[in-house]
């Protein structure tokens, strides 16, 4: 089967996005010289060439991409080679209009930019289709090619005619007749009944609340729509190279995909990642943010992954761009690989000078080859052969935190008990609570096969389908250890209320008779906890059947009711978390529940800071602090970047990395 391993070919690919078309071809030898002193394997071509490879509709020009070809790979360069759709030429729009998305008011979207087409247009998928088949005929056969690489962070959303009758069509599909979908959207509230398909519409901008039904299909029909978009081009880049493996690069943890659904269409998972480095001292928001995206990248790719973008520095687009400062490149690379990634791209080689992205930092700087950024670049590089035992293998997870876009589409509505409520948010919390506790984690959608797993962690599931209602009440009943977050099992797939407010099979699990009201707080307000703590964003009044109460609230109008609760059900235990624990509390409630479930952490006893991940036999630590670490080892280990051992203590210096191997005879000391 076609995978990551096509392209590696047992080593970590290494570069970023290179777009020469930008440059005069004076430049392009230089370019390629220092690729190869930087340790670069692998250069992204042609991801917004498509006026310079069609300038006129139908006349291409391939002999600017020949040259490039050949320089690259002469120098030993693979190439990810992209499909040009994600911006369309001028004279496309010029000429075909329609091709143009529009906004929820009807406002036409302009070229200009990028991202300006409509993946319902018939005339845009038809272009599309042609200069990908055009330039899969070229190149298809160019020994440099290691990777397809379909449009680009596919994101737009479109509310055109064209949309219409297209959603009419996947809606057809899916319901089969007008009842059932007049069922389905619970169109006897407010007179929304509908007579005929051609009366149905994109959820438009209406006077007030649209149909969240309406409105959830919508974002499905919008990713299954660019879905389309990608797996026609799939499929033409296919056929003339199959043994070359295909990607699209998500944007981390996007809202518009179902993520879940593309991985499956996709050889190879990627995506583009970019914490911001300008947090206060020591704030681990941005390695937290990191990981979390690492590890449903991971999760989505069921192995090894690629990171297709990330920032060698600043970036351009925040309202404050600070670089990253020494070391910090260097370190989430390295947290990318302990992850799962088994390539390690950039946005960008060269900056443009020229563009709206012209401040956005790359591999070579606007200073050059002498900066700072390019020495740390060249230095990465150099090291990164050395984590060759690292490629293909697999990091281990006994936790899964469901997550589905499904849930996050009907949660991220108006019409909610609180918009202070905020799926991401969510999340990251928990996510980032077992981060901090070293507890390594999938990402899992809540129909998947979960027996591999000792615990389950549902930080927000507001929508969950019957499959997965059952599905979780035997992986209990089996044995399994399940903390579940508040606000869960509380509609189903057609976002309608579940009888009772908490669907019945989930309440029996966690011990829990009712969920009487659901009591939202007050923006930034906290509740008060009896043992000490305190929760936010949200409480419940709750009433406990054979769950013992963990906490109860202490003040307000919920004092003295249970706000965590655990329950023993069948051979499992399942925990119910009324609120949102304080960050420190809710990393010591997962650690206690992973305790019980016999999971143990990557490392034991590394200090606050320090991220340890195994990956197949190694163990990567990283220290995200400023300041030198010690931490405890249980038994010697060398160190795979430096070949140094250590016997019972791995001194880290800030931002430092080590990849850890069990001491063997003869490493040096």
């Amino acid at each position: 089967m076609v995978g990551l391993h096509d392209a590696t070919r047992g080593r970590l690919l290494y570069g970023g996005d290179y777009n020469p078309e930008q440059w005069p071809e004076s430049v392009w030898a230089d370019d390629v010289r220092l690729m190869r002193e930087a340790g670069v394997t692998l250069a992204t071509v042609g991801v917004f060439s498509w006026a310079t490879i069609e300038p006129t509709p139908g006349a291409y020009e391939f002999g600017w991409l020949d040259r490039v070809l050949d320089l690259l790979h002469d120098a030993g360069i693979g190439v990810c080679l992209a499909t040009p759709t994600a911006a369309p030429p001028p004279w496309l729009a010029a000429r075909h209009p329609g091709t143009l998305p529009r906004d929820e008011n009807g406002t036409v979207l302009w070229y200009g930019s990028r991202n300006q087409f409509c993946a319902s247009s018939p005339e845009y998928r038809d272009h599309a289709a042609r200069v990908t088949e055009a330039l899969a005929r070229r190149c298809a056969a160019h020994p440099a090619l290691r990777l397809w690489h379909i449009n680009n962070e596919y994101a737009t959303a479109c509310w055109c005619d064209a949309t219409a009758a297209h959603f009419r069509v996947w809606l057809r599909a899916r319901y089969g007749t007008l009842d059932a979908l007049n069922t389905a959207w619970g169109t006897a509230f407010w007179s929304q009944r509908y007579a005929g398909w051609d009366e149905i519409l994109p959820p438009r901008r209406a006077p007030y609340l649209v149909n969240p039904a309406q409105r959830l299909d919508f974002r499905r029909f919008t990713s299954d729509a660019l879905l389309e978009c990608f797996t026609a081009e799939r499929d033409i880049v296919a056929a003339h190279s199959p043994g070359v493996p295909v990607t699209t690069n998500f944007m981390p943890l996007f809202v518009g995909q179902d993520g879940w659904r593309w991985a499956a269409e996709e050889d190879v998972v990627s995506v583009d990642i970019y914490p911001d480095p300008a947090a206060p001292h020591d704030d681990p928001a941005g390695p937290a943010h990191g990981a979390l995206v690492q590890d449903l990248t991971r999760s989505q790719a069921g192995g090894p992954w690629a990171l297709m973008e990330q920032a060698a520095s600043a970036v351009s687009w925040r309202p404050v761009n600070r670089p990253k400062p020494p070391g910090l490149m260097r370190l989430w690379s390295l947290q990318a690989v302990a992850r799962g990634a088994d390539a390690l791209c950039f946005f960008q080689w060269r900056a443009s000078r020229q563009g709206s992205e012209k401040f956005h930092s790359a591999m070579l700087p606007h200073s050059g080859q002498r900066s700072r950024t390019h020495r740390e670049i060249r230095a990465l590089g150099a090291e990164l052969p050395r984590l060759a035992p690292a490629v293909g293998t697999r990091t281990h997870a006994d936790i899964a935190v469901l997550h589905d876009w499904d849930a996050w589409w009907s949660a991220d509505q108006p019409g909610r008990p609180s918009a202070e409520v905020r799926y991401p948010e969510l999340l990251a919390a928990w996510h980032h609570a077992l981060w901090r506790r070293n507890l390594t984690c999938d990402l899992a959608h809540p129909e998947a096969p979960l027996q591999d797993y000792r615990m389950l962690v549902i930080p927000h599931l507001p929508l969950l389908t019957d499959a997965a209602l059952d599905g979780l009440d035997r992986w209990v009943r089996d044995g399994g250890t399940l903390v579940c977050g508040f606000f869960t099992g509380v509609v189903d797939g057609d976002d309608r209320v579940r009888e009772g407010g908490t669907d019945a099979r989930l309440r029996a699990a966690l011990g829990l008779a009712a969920v009487h009201e659901w009591w939202p707080l007050a923006p930034g307000a906290t509740v008060g906890l009896d043992d000490g703590t305190a929760g936010s964003v949200w409480s419940e009044d709750v009433e406990p059947s054979g769950a013992v109460t963990v906490a109860a609230y202490a003040e307000g109008e919920l004092a003295g009711r249970p706000a965590i609760t655990r329950h023993r059900h069948g051979d499992g235990t399942a925990w119910y978390v009324s609120t949102l624990p304080q960050p420190a509390a809710l990393a010591a409630l997962l650690a206690d529940a992973a305790r019980g479930a016999g999971v143990a952490p990557a490392l034991p006893g590394a200090p606050e800071g320090v991220e340890a991940v195994r990956r197949g036999a190694l163990l990567f630590v990283l220290n995200h602090t400023r300041a030198p670490a010690a931490v405890p080892l249980s038994a010697p280990h060398t160190d795979l970047l430096t070949g140094t051992t250590h016997p019972a203590t791995l001194t880290l210096d800030g931002f430092g990395v080590a990849v850890l191997t069990p001491h063997t005879q003869g490493s040096r000391t």
